[in-house]
């Protein structure tokens, strides 16, 4: 049975009437099949998609990007990978099911597979987590990236879930610094890394995978440091203005190419992923043989600078850097807030404020 969002009332009727016409058998009178008919309602239903995905706002974005019929990385593991072979374990604690892990081969190469898994049904999901991650996760991943790292091995990775995991016994285990380590680890690799954003990149859970060489997004994708209902919780005390939430945070695919946040949009079919799945799966083998080759000439070194460089440019746009072309090469004497630090304007009344804190503290004790 399909699943249809709200705004999705008048496909829903569509599509009905178009499963009676093709089975008239049901219904009395009816003996057979006006293809006339069934082509003119496909017809009104694929421009009806087309007009309402054309003008999504950011919380419909967001209810698509949830969808419960959208594929998940286990569809794209099993559809887009040969000869996977999954890995478990942190080697701490124990195994965390919700990310998958492997080495497999993408088009005859060589690639470490790192997938965060919802779940397809409601056991599915409890087994998996509903795709958050705990800290033994994090440290599975770190060890096989650094395992691909040793080994020259790239590493595509499937970025799907609301958030790291928030229990108690997560952070007994030290859910922050294994987030922590593994943007790290991303960051130092000499190896390229490329994360797909497939579904929700929710927060730390999110950007601990994504800190990678290429980050891409779903068309229907959202990317963001916090859920829009939690943002509208915090913001406006009341989850109903998620809506309001949404628009400020800039967590559509569009909004996060145009502030350099991603790097590429991967299109999705009228109606979402979940409507041609093999369409999308042929958008994403495409995105990644593309991304891959780009890598192919470059040295560890040069991989490593152009991971640096892009986080470095991320909101430098407007700043103090003039040349954004090589960032690897910043330092304190080219900043002009440096040079702002040297003027005597500034530095003597923060000398003066340092004194009176410390003659204050004195005279307190």
């Amino acid at each position: 049975m399909k699943n249809y969002l709200n705004f999705e009332t008048e496909v829903k009727d569509l599509e009905t009437e178009l499963e009676k016409l093709k089975d008239p058998y049901n219904q009395s009178g009816l003996s057979e099949v006006d293809t006339q008919k069934i082509s003119k309602i496909q017809n009104e239903i694929d421009e009806k998609l087309k007009s309402i995905y054309s003008n999504l706002d950011p919380w419909q974005t967001t209810l698509v990007a949830r969808h419960e019929d959208r594929p998940k990385s286990k569809f794209y593991i099993e559809n887009l990978f040969e000869d996977f072979i999954s890995l478990s374990g942190d080697r701490y604690y124990g195994e965390d099911k919700s990310v998958l892990t492997g080495f497999a081969k993408f088009k005859g190469q060589s690639v470490l597979v790192i997938g965060q898994e919802k779940g397809e049904d409601l056991d599915s999901r409890i087994e998996r987590n509903f795709g958050m991650m705990r800290p033994e996760g994090y440290r599975k991943t770190i060890r096989l990236m650094e395992l691909a790292d040793k080994f020259n091995i790239p590493i595509i990775i499937f970025v799907d879930t609301p958030g790291a995991y928030p229990g108690v016994g997560a952070e007994e285990r030290g859910q922050a610094e294994a987030i922590a380590k593994s943007i790290e680890c991303c960051m130092k690799l000499k190896v390229p890394t490329l994360a797909i954003i497939i579904g929700e990149g929710g927060s730390g859970g999110a950007i601990a995978l994504a800190s990678s060489s290429k980050v891409v997004m779903l068309q229907n994708a959202i990317y963001s440091v916090i859920s829009p209902e939690g943002c509208a919780t915090i913001l406006w005390r009341d989850p109903k203005k998620m809506l309001d939430a949404a628009k400020a945070m800039k967590l559509s695919s569009k909004d996060l190419l145009e502030l350099q946040i991603i790097d590429e949009i991967i299109d999705e079919p009228a109606g979402g992923a979940h409507r041609d799945k093999n369409l999308i799966l042929q958008n994403i083998s495409e995105s990644i043989s593309k991304n891959l080759d780009y890598f192919k000439t470059m040295s560890a070194e040069e991989i490593f600078n152009h991971r640096k460089n892009k986080f470095l440019r991320i909101g430098r746009s407007k700043g103090f850097i003039s040349n954004l072309d090589d960032l690897s090469s910043i330092n304190m004497k080219t900043n002009n807030f440096d040079q702002l630090m040297r003027s005597k304007k500034i530095l003597f009344p923060i000398i003066g404020l340092i004194i009176v804190s410390i003659l204050s503290i004195v005279f307190l004790l």
